[in-house]
């Protein structure tokens, strides 16, 4: 008889085993939506190229643009026609003696990162050269001694966008995402230099040693100072895009995932998980920029699944892709009709960091 009981439960289980795998796999329907959305976005970004292949005549947009097309389910490559090595050839007419790749010096690093990541992914080795002098103006771009600044400065490490000695999260992560794309070399002073700034940026004092730093492990924009657009009541406030920045580097640089620093931010991003506001706000300004870092710093990551500060368990790609899908607009774009800060009320950037979004979701 215990036999029998042994045997049922045994085959119970095994059932079971299955069906709770299943609960973890996508829902055919939703993968099927995801992906012509991204095709929808795609097209898009298509009937928005210039004859010379820019995508709103910006540097940034056109290598975010080719980097959507390039890491799509679709397997575009420059060997599929023009609407591909069009956005290269441009990415290629606007490199500079010194090694940049921008249309404006007011830009120069953030354009410089950003083509960086969409010429990596052109697994193409014709343009070693063109990333390898790339990777010198970012890392020569870097505040530090060099630019007179000393260890003990909080802008130490840091990148900003250039035209201005002022670094940024956003900025060093999207530098950090260049170089790690482009496999810059890991032992390069860059990435420990870096780190400083990271460090000075969370809300962790055991390793911030700047004295407004708090103890709840997310980030701010730049150490001590939040964009003002948000009315935080305090002004080192953590929110949820400038935290995803803040992991992302810290990964990118090599930090170990169990690494305390690591653990405290994403504690913080799950903890404060929303898909409906910048987390950490009450505001929708930067929710796109967001959804595009959100989705890079939990595939890079690792955990499809976690739970919140409620103890609410999330799927991260599955809800992820119901909020992108459900905000596309009928003509496959996709803007923010609540806030124009940060460009995100243009549909060209908004529509790209949305596939490129929905794309590691869907990886």
């Amino acid at each position: 008889m215990k036999r029998r009981h042994i045997l049922a439960l045994s085959a119970c289980l095994s059932l079971a085993a299955p069906f709770a795998h299943a609960a973890d796999a996508w829902d055919p329907a939703l993968r099927e939506k995801a992906r012509r959305a991204v095709d929808a976005g795609l097209n898009y970004l298509r009937t928005q190229q210039a004859a010379d292949g820019s995508v709103a005549r910006s540097v940034g947009i056109t290598a975010l643009s080719l980097r959507a097309f390039l890491e799509s389910h679709r397997g575009y490559n420059e060997g599929d026609g023009a609407f591909i090595t069009r956005q290269v050839d441009f990415l290629l007419s606007k490199v500079k003696p010194d090694g940049s790749i921008n249309e404006s010096l007011q830009n120069a690093s953030y354009n410089t990162a950003v083509a960086l990541a969409g010429l990596a992914a052109t697994k193409n080795p014709k343009y070693d050269a063109v990333i390898s002098a790339a990777q010198k103006f970012l890392i020569g771009h870097q505040i530090e001694e060099g630019e007179g600044y000393k260890q003990d400065h909080r802008y130490y490490g840091g990148i900003g966008y250039g035209g201005d000695e002022r670094p940024d999260m956003s900025n060093v992560y999207l530098a950090l995402e260049g170089l790690k794309a482009t496999a810059a070399d890991p032992k390069d002073p860059v990435w420990q230099k870096a780190l400083v700034f990271v460090n000075r940026s969370q809300n962790r004092s055991e390793s911030n040693d700047q004295k407004w730093a708090a103890n709840d492990g997310g980030f701010v924009y730049m150490p001590g100072w939040n964009p003002p657009e948000f009315e935080f009541k305090n002004a080192t406030s953590s929110y949820g895009g400038m935290t995803a920045a803040g992991l992302l580097s810290l990964l990118y640089a090599g930090v170990d995932k169990n690494d305390p620093r690591v653990q405290a931010a994403y504690k913080w991003m799950t903890a404060n998980y929303s898909l409906e506001v910048n987390p950490g706000t009450t505001k929708r300004h930067g929710i796109f920029y967001f959804y595009n870092a959100f989705a890079k710093v939990m595939k890079a990551y690792g955990e499809d699944t976690f739970t919140d500060a409620k103890g609410v368990k999330h799927n991260w790609k599955f809800e992820l892709a119901q909020k992108l899908t459900s905000l596309q607009n009928p003509d496959g774009t996709w803007s923010n009709p609540d806030s124009k800060a940060w460009w995100e009320d243009k549909p060209q950037l908004v529509t790209a960091w949305s596939v490129i979004a929905l794309e590691h979701a869907l990886k």
